[in-house]
């Protein structure tokens, strides 16, 4: 009922309009002094131009619009309307044999369009005017960061949803040829050197950085500034959401410790290196995982013929297939539960879906627990890499990607040996298979599950401490779409029998991490949240490698991806000493040990190197 009675409000002021600018197009043309025969003609003609004109602004949906929101469009449509109607009177005119001074034409046209856009135009600003002059309850002042298309975007969002309670009030931007500006009335007031001041001075309570462009060195700088304030902090994810026209303040989320990495994440053309999964039958294991879950989104893009999504865990299948089904809703995928050790299992779905392409996600990877478990660390990432291995050869699938880890190199612990021993078992597949098996190895994912990011909010979230094992502890760390396009940019480029290594930059040591965490939820370290050293843990080393001292790196033709140099391994005292193993499982854990030595000559304990976990 409300909708209907505002089109009959504004086709009541536009038969005013419209009346009204026909007979100024009279007045104008005779400078004020209306024949008798043309005022004649005026009264005659102006009922059936007002019907014109109204049924010309139905055509053109001028009352189907949301005025407050009004933009090019809506012009342009304003002026289509006005000029059919414009055209149609003098189709009228010339018909009826009464037709105007051409002038009158032209008048009437230029007269209406102003009039009928000034009048949309005065209530889009009466609309943007009425919430700043409504008295809204605990309003924040708000610090926009970024005076470019974000940032105005940023703010007209601010203006359009009063609600929120969030007035931008200042615009901060390093471009001094934008000082002194207004964007939709807020200032630019200088740049990012400025901001405890202006914070101050305008009594800011929440900063926004609306710039999706810059690298993440500038975010840090930003950050760092902006941490000096106490303000909450919240930014515009990346210029991606711009394109697909997604922008609005639902898409501001807190500052992650992701948007704070001192690198850029590689690069890679995915739509000219992924291909090999068009039209294929792509088999993941822990698909539902933190890797395995990415790796089925991503894949989806390249339109397979069928995804398998193969893990032992059904929450996680049941989270991911929510995603799968609103991003991807064409998508044919198979949710298949079971265990990688489960061999009779694997055999039935490789027989069945014969799957082209496998990525091997699957994988028992927590260190400390995997030292107090090593028999199941072995038979899960040794013999249930073995198990779909040896499936993809017999049943051809063209090629096989394992997902590695730093912590296979020089390993310390059980599950980095497990993982190494699972590294050369794709080299000796690849020596005697048809299909192309690879492997890749990078360092710690942010935001995976059980890894630090996770534990770290949960201690400043509770008060704290942050327990950090130990202060000169570092760590490599890439996010997950950077893991998983390792991932799948090895599936492509492999020939068989490479380990691929992403050079990850610089290392980060945890102690930083966890300081630029609390400082990211509005604390002080060492004040308001204590950091406590516990000491390493159980098969944990000081710092992780990616190279072993016999491989070497070779280049590839994507910037920071590089392929180790395969080692020798003699197949036949290979799968011996595999055979062995397995017989050991159910024993002690030391005898296991002593097995794994043999095969990874470079396993070390703890206590061998000289590191005292607690």
């Amino acid at each position: 009922m409300k909708a209907a009675l505002r089109k009959i409000f504004m086709a009541i002021i536009d038969i005013c309009i419209i009346n009204i600018s026909l007979y100024l197009s009279f007045v104008l043309r005779f400078e004020n002094d209306i024949p008798e025969q043309f005022f004649t003609l005026f009264k005659e003609t102006h009922v059936v131009v007002t019907v014109i004109a109204l049924c010309s602004f139905l055509v053109f949906n001028l009352y189907n619009r949301i005025w407050k929101y009004a933009s090019v469009n809506e012009l342009i449509a304003i002026v289509l309307a006005t000029s059919f109607s414009s055209l149609t009177t003098l189709g009228y005119t010339f018909m009826i044999r009464r037709t105007f001074p051409r002038s009158i034409y032209i008048l009437f046209w230029l007269l209406l369009t102003t009039f009928t856009g000034g009048s949309r135009f005065i209530l889009k600003t009466f609309n943007g005017v009425t919430p700043i002059l409504r008295r809204v309850e605990g309003i924040r002042n708000v610090m926009v960061i970024g005076a470019g298309e974000a940032g105005s975007m940023v703010i007209q969002e601010f203006k359009r949803h009063p609600d929120l309670k969030m007035r931008p009030v200042v615009l901060i931007d390093d471009d001094i040829n934008k000082h002194g500006m207004r964007i939709h009335g807020v200032r630019v007031f200088g740049g990012r050197n400025i901001i405890p001041e202006i914070v101050q001075k305008k009594n800011i309570k929440e900063i926004v950085i609306a710039m999706p462009s810059i690298d993440r060195l500038q975010i840090r700088e930003i950050v760092n500034i902006c941490s000096e304030t106490k303000c909450k902090l919240r930014i515009l994810p990346g210029v991606y959401e711009l394109l697909d026209g997604k922008v609005s303040v639902k898409r501001l989320r807190d500052v992650k410790i992701e948007d704070l990495l001192g690198r850029e994440p590689v690069k890679i053309n995915l739509e000219e290196i992924s291909e090999y999964l068009k039209d294929k039958v792509v088999l993941v294991t822990g698909g539902g995982g933190s890797i395995g879950s990415e790796l089925c989104r991503q894949i989806a893009r390249f339109e397979p013929k069928e995804l398998l999504i193969f893990d032992i865990s059904e929450n996680n299948i049941y989270n991911l297939e929510f995603d799968l089904k609103n991003l991807f809703p064409d998508l044919k995928y198979t949710a298949l539960i079971g265990s990688i050790r489960d061999r009779a299992r694997l055999e039935y779905i490789f027989d069945k879906y014969r799957p082209n392409v496998v990525f091997h996600a699957a994988a028992h990877k927590h260190v400390p627990l995997m030292e107090l478990n090593a028999t199941e660390a072995i038979k899960n990432n040794v013999f249930g890499t073995l198990n779909v291995a040896e499936l993809a050869d017999k049943y051809n699938a063209e090629r096989f990607t394992l997902i590695s880890t730093d912590k296979a190199v020089n390993p310390t612990n059980i599950m980095g040996a497990s993982k190494r021993i699972a590294e050369i078992i794709i080299q000796i597949m690849s020596m005697k298979s048809s299909t192309v098996y690879s492997a890749v190895r990078f360092g710690n994912v942010l935001g995976s599950e059980g890894s630090v990011v996770p534990l770290f909010k949960k201690q400043i979230e509770s008060g704290g401490p942050v327990t950090v094992t130990h202060p000169e502890v570092i760590r490599y760390f890439m996010t997950i779409p950077e893991a998983v396009q390792l991932v799948i940019q090895a599936g492509a480029m492999a020939k068989g029998g490479e380990i691929f290594i992403l050079d990850m930059g610089e290392p980060v040591k945890i102690a930083d991490l966890a300081r630029d965490m609390i400082r990211l939820s509005g604390l002080e370290p060492d004040v308001d949240i204590d950091i406590k050293y516990i000491g390493l843990r159980p098969g944990e080393k000081l710092y992780e490698e990616l190279l072993l001292n016999e491989e070497g790196l070779t280049a590839t033709k994507y910037k920071k991806i590089y392929i180790a140099k395969p080692t020798f391994h003699n197949g036949g005292t290979f799968e011996k000493e595999l055979s062995n193993l397995k017989e050991l499982l159910f024993n002690s854990n030391a005898e296991v040990k002593d097995v794994i030595k043999r095969i990874v000559p470079n396993y070390r304990s703890n206590d061998e190197v000289g590191i005292k976990a607690k």
